[in-house]
């Protein structure tokens, strides 16, 4: 029983094995055939199939010779959706804007434009690494929504651009934090300004004001004698713009220490001109 049990199994082997072996013949005799006809059905059901490397490598074959007809704008979707299908992103979104520039009011122009778009938010990274892609997918959903302000996915446009968004915000503040634990106050003090400039909103608004507002302190402590004068006043205006925002701030206990040691420099009584924290 046991042997026969082995025999059938070596059977369905070989068998499986044939199959494969003569499933890839004859799709080689098909990449080298001339029958372009034919390598563009057999495109569509591999492409139906989601056999997207096969569907793409016979429409790269036959996209030349079918560019001057009514078909080209089909089977160049067929090719942009093939790559997006193989998780190739960066070619995907190559082919969709090529798309959407060649045909702007073809029949896929729609989809093609939120394609693109899409293809650089599966490319963004996670905040710390470089945005540029972070960028490009905000710009693409941006125009989409400008030019197809009726489409259903606008909505879904507008969650993706809020996602990004923050990305970018998480990366500014990852960027500015990283200047600050490094104690190079003033390169901190700049990069938080600009993101908060930037991200006006930000849920990281009180700490990167709290890290803006220690950073110009240290900055000035740390500074030569005759440019403290200065860089101390800087410090103060900061303190008073820090508590109009967050009088019950969290970092509350720092923000005092900073603004007693600024005001001892700048010879500032303790009750002139001090914002009460809570």
């Amino acid at each position: 029983m046991r042997n026969i049990f082995f025999m059938r199994v070596r059977l369905y082997i070989i068998l499986i094995i044939s199959v494969l072996i003569n499933a890839c013949g004859e799709y080689e005799k098909l990449l080298k055939s001339s029958d372009f006809e034919l390598k563009k059905e057999k495109a569509r059901e591999y492409f139906e199939a989601k056999k997207y490397v096969k569907s793409s490598e016979l429409l790269s074959q036959i996209l030349p010779r079918f560019r001057a007809t009514d078909e080209v704008e089909e089977l160049n979707w067929m090719n942009a959706q093939s790559y997006y299908g193989m998780k190739d992103y960066m070619m995907a979104g190559s082919y969709f804007r090529n798309l959407t520039e060649q045909y702007p009011f073809g029949k896929h122009a729609e989809e093609a434009t939120f394609m693109a778009a899409k293809c650089d938010y599966d490319l963004s990274p996670r905040p710390q690494l470089d945005q540029e892609s972070t960028r490009s997918a905000i710009e693409g959903f941006r125009i989409f929504i400008n030019r197809f302000p009726l489409s259903p996915k606008v909505e879904e446009s507008k969650t993706y651009i809020k996602e990004l968004e923050e990305r970018l915000v998480e990366k500014s503040y990852l960027s500015a934090k990283l200047y600050y634990e490094m104690k190079q106050y003033k390169a901190a003090a700049v990069a938080l300004n600009n993101s908060l400039k930037e991200f006006s909103d930000t849920k990281y608004r009180e700490e990167m004001m709290f890290l803006r507002l220690s950073s110009l302190f240290l900055y000035a402590e740390n500074s030569l004698f005759a440019k403290q004068m200065e860089r101390y006043q800087a410090t103060l205006d900061e303190y008073y713009s820090f508590m109009e925002e967050f009088p019950q701030s969290k970092y509350s206990k720092d923000v005092r220490r900073i603004y007693q040691d600024t005001a001892r420099f700048l010879k500032i009584g303790e009750g002139s001109n001090l914002i009460t924290i809570q």
